[in-house]
């Protein structure tokens, strides 16, 4: 793996990273460029969104509602290879970060938008804040 700089190098000549065009400074995103036909399958994006828990899942599905399936699956897929390029250059083993990893990574914006999804079904609850550190902690 030493061929490669970064992780976002190996990507970039896998041809998982969308190319960008700018002009009279508007960004417009276009194709992935073509490369390597066994390094584009999507086959292992498609099936690491179809698992029942995972982070990868929830890379998925993150992508899907904002930019739509297919480019959800090239984003998986872009994430599979910079965890391969980084396991292999390490030595580590893959560590699942877990299906709700974006959930703790905010919890408060979690909240909110859960809060938000009952009020949208006629649910009004007020949220309850956390106890300020002037209270005395016992053990």
């Amino acid at each position: 793996m030493t061929v490669f700089v970064d992780a976002d190098q190996c990507a970039a000549w896998a041809g998982l990273v969308p190319g960008e065009n700018e002009s009279a400074g508007k960004t417009h995103n276009t194709r992935c460029r073509k490369s390597n036909r066994v390094l584009r399958r999507t086959q292992a994006a498609w099936a690491a969104s179809r698992t029942k828990r995972g982070y990868l899942r929830a890379v998925f599905y993150r992508a899907k509602g904002r930019r739509g399936w297919a480019k959800a699956i090239v984003a998986t897929a872009h994430k599979i290879l910079l965890i391969a390029f980084l396991m292999l250059r390490d030595g580590t083993p893959y560590r699942d970060l877990g299906d709700d990893f974006f959930d703790r990574l905010h919890p408060e914006r979690t909240a909110n938008r859960l809060l938000q999804r009952l009020a949208n079904l006629g649910i009004h609850l007020q949220p309850v804040s956390a106890p300020g550190p002037s209270l005395p902690q016992t053990l």
